[in-house]
């Protein structure tokens, strides 16, 4: 097949000269020479003569000999003729020649057919590589039609013979840097050519360090030993533990590489172990069985690392690198591997598949200590706060007062109290029951619960300031504070959920035991998720508008109120500010204390104080309601005077002698 002479024709020319630079310019290391060869239709065989060496190796075909001669190989010595199989009728046959140094192997592909020249011999070092096309033999009637080098395109004529020149080079550099190219969809090939190398035992790479076992019939087990490399002590060096079941029963003998990597930098990828709060330690180890993909083992692989000692509030886990994935996407994943910590710098795992292992160290969140403690101090105190408020909420609706402001205001903290503790204490039974469904919305009930409560507080301040120092202005109407106090929490949540893949199932890691998280509905605050945000941008505010108007109020309070008699002579003073911190909800502000030596006891006294808030805050309601009930049946009402600090203009017989502005408490326990 001629291109078309003329113009058109040198076009054609251009083209081709320009593509077979581009081809040939590539530094591929292995090797692959196809066309058709145009042949006779009397006996036909292959021959070769291949020596070792690096100068040239010439790939020929005339009417019955296709022949491949030269110096290309390191270990393989061969020199045969193969006779081929006759076919009177076709005139033509395809045809690719294969070389890859790496393994010193080379094979004939001829009408289908593999004839392997060269068997591979273990990976070698310096190798004979980047073959270059040299002059084409001129044209003749028969040879070789069609050629092709990786695919790019020699020539179309028929050419008797074609060169090509090779140039040494270190092949196992230059594998691994072609491994490491990329994400990690490429690290199988080390495995895989490791695999084909036909070696038993160590196998030494720049890259990795393999060690290929055979398993044969009756397989016990076996303990391997990983090779080490320079400069790193031996008892560093990860251990495998290979199980029995393993071995398929029916097959005879079965070939396991495991693998040591010292740098995992080829398994960064696009995986999770890029962020900033999670690192995974260098050491990775991958095992893999000859043609089989291992899953579900009854008895796990038992992979022992030994690291540098890992501090205790970083959680640490064993993963697996996920290659059932797009291999542009393959990252690090926790399912099927069990984590045995066994001191601070061994950590065994225990996996039920086989693929690349390492251990992944949790920088963010830090693991919780005492995590049960606390657990069950967080849910009697939420079963006492909701017992509690139900028995508030009953008591104000039934108060003669039950339509004042004073009375509405308390009545919405304990409702959102309620709901608050009642949705915490159950948070842990629902994800482990409903799952991610269930908490979709079981979470965004508990996140309004949160912003409700911390409303009621805001307000509950603003409602004392109001009483304190606006003495003769109008208080809001109680529809205001219930709008705040309800409507404004659900904006955010509802803006959230529309979202989406804000509300699930996390994880509270423990750090006595990293493998059984406690599990609750919430909002998922991991790295660089939306969750994350909202949690800074929405509760954080929230906390801090709360924390820092309660503190100023009771700063007030203390100013106004130090200096008088009953302050110093019993303990109104404690009483006061206690039950006011309840209502302003400062003890939330113990959460900014949580760090250094601080967080040895700052998460008990945080857990104990704030699951028992709705429960503080009805016993001191009711005390303070039924308190300021008796003092108006002693007296008419009076308008409260701590903000003008004289008596009031109308003052009965009973307070003749005590004015009631020197019974300053009774302005903070009588609405």
């Amino acid at each position: 097949m001629e291109p078309n002479q003329g113009f058109g024709g040198t076009l054609w020319m251009i083209f081709l000269f320009a593509l077979f630079v581009s081809g040939s310019g590539e530094n591929d290391m292995d090797f692959k020479m196809c066309g058709t060869w145009r042949h006779g239709s009397g006996l036909l065989t292959l021959a070769h003569d291949l020596k070792r060496g690096c100068g040239t190796i010439t790939i020929s075909a005339n009417e019955s000999s296709l022949s491949i001669r030269g110096e290309i190989t390191a270990q393989c010595e061969n020199s045969s003729v193969i006779k081929l199989d006759p076919s009177p009728e076709a005139r033509e046959r395809p045809f690719c020649v294969y070389w890859e140094p790496l393994l010193d192997q080379l094979w004939v592909e001829v009408n289908g057919q593999n004839h392997i020249l060269c068997w591979p011999s273990g990976l070698q070092g310096n190798c004979c590589t980047d073959l270059s096309q040299g002059e084409n033999k001129g044209i003749s009637t028969y040879g070789i039609l069609n050629a092709t080098q990786r695919d790019d395109i020699i020539s179309y004529k028929t050419h008797p013979a074609y060169e090509f020149f090779g140039e040494i080079i270190n092949c196992k550099n230059e594998f691994c840097d072609e491994a490491s190219q990329g994400s990690g969809d490429k690290v199988n090939m080390i495995e895989e050519t490791v695999m084909r190398s036909k070696v038993l035992g160590n196998v030494v790479l720049p890259c990795a360090l393999s060690s290929v076992v055979e398993m044969e019939e009756g397989f016990q087990g076996y303990n391997i030993t990983l090779p080490a490399p320079q400069g790193v002590p031996p008892q560093m060096i990860p251990s495998v533990h290979l199980p029995s079941c393993l071995k398929r029963p029916e097959k005879k003998k079965v070939k396991v590489v495991c693998t040591y990597f010292k740098n995992s930098i080829l398994f960064q990828g696009s995986s999770k172990a890029d962020q900033s709060d999670i690192r995974i330690l260098e050491d990775v180890v991958g095992i893999t069985v000859e043609n089989e993909i291992i899953t579900n083992l009854p008895e796990p692989i038992r992979i022992g690392f030994h690291h540098s000692a890992i501090p205790t509030s970083h959680s640490r886990k064993c993963v697996s690198w996920d290659t059932k994935k797009d291999p542009a996407e393959v990252t690090w994943k926790k399912e099927g591997c069990e984590t045995i910590q066994k001191g601070v710098e061994d950590t065994e795992c225990h996996c039920n598949h086989l693929t690349y292992f390492a251990i992944l160290v949790q920088l963010e969140p830090r693991p919780v200590r005492h995590l049960v403690a606390l657990t069950v101090i967080t849910s009697m105190g939420c079963a006492a706060s909701t017992l509690s408020c139900v028995v508030l909420i009953y008591f104000l609706n039934t108060q003669r007062r039950a339509k004042d402001q004073s009375t509405a205001v308390h009545r919405g903290l304990a409702m959102a109290l309620f709901l608050l503790s009642l949705l915490f204490f159950l948070t842990g039974t629902v994800a482990n029951v409903g799952g991610n469904k269930a908490c979709w919305v079981f979470g965004a009930a508990l996140h309004y619960a949160l912003l409700s409560s911390f409303s009621w507080m805001f307000i509950e301040v603003l409602h004392t300031f109001w009483l304190v120092y606006m003495v003769f202005s109008p208080s809001p109407n109680p529809n205001v504070w219930h709008l705040v106090g309800f409507g404004l929490p659900a904006v955010p949540v509802i803006v959230l959920l529309a979202i989406g893949k804000v509300y699930g199932v996390i994880e509270v890691v423990s750090s006595e035991d990293v493998n059984n998280p406690y599990l609750m509905c919430w909002m998922d605050v991991s790295p660089h998720s939306v969750g994350l945000l909202a949690h800074y941008f929405i509760n954080l505010t929230f906390l801090a508008v709360v924390v820092l108007s309660g503190l100023i109020m009771l700063f007030l309070v203390l100013r106004n109120i130090q200096n008088r008699d009953e302050w110093r002579k019993n303990k109104v003073a404690f009483l006061s500010i206690w039950g006011l911190s309840c209502l302003f909800g400062t003890t939330w502000g113990l959460g900014f204390l949580d760090f250094g030596q601080l967080s040895e006891f700052i998460p008990f006294l945080f857990c104990i104080l704030n699951s028992l808030q709705g429960r503080s805050t009805s016993v001191e309601s009711i005390k303070r309601l039924i308190w300021s009930h008796d003092q108006r049946r002693l007296s008419e009402p009076t308008v409260y005077c701590a903000a003008l600090k004289q008596c009031p203009v109308k003052v009965s017989t009973a307070y003749q002698e005590k004015p009631p502005c020197n019974r300053f408490p009774v302005v903070f326990t009588s609405y």
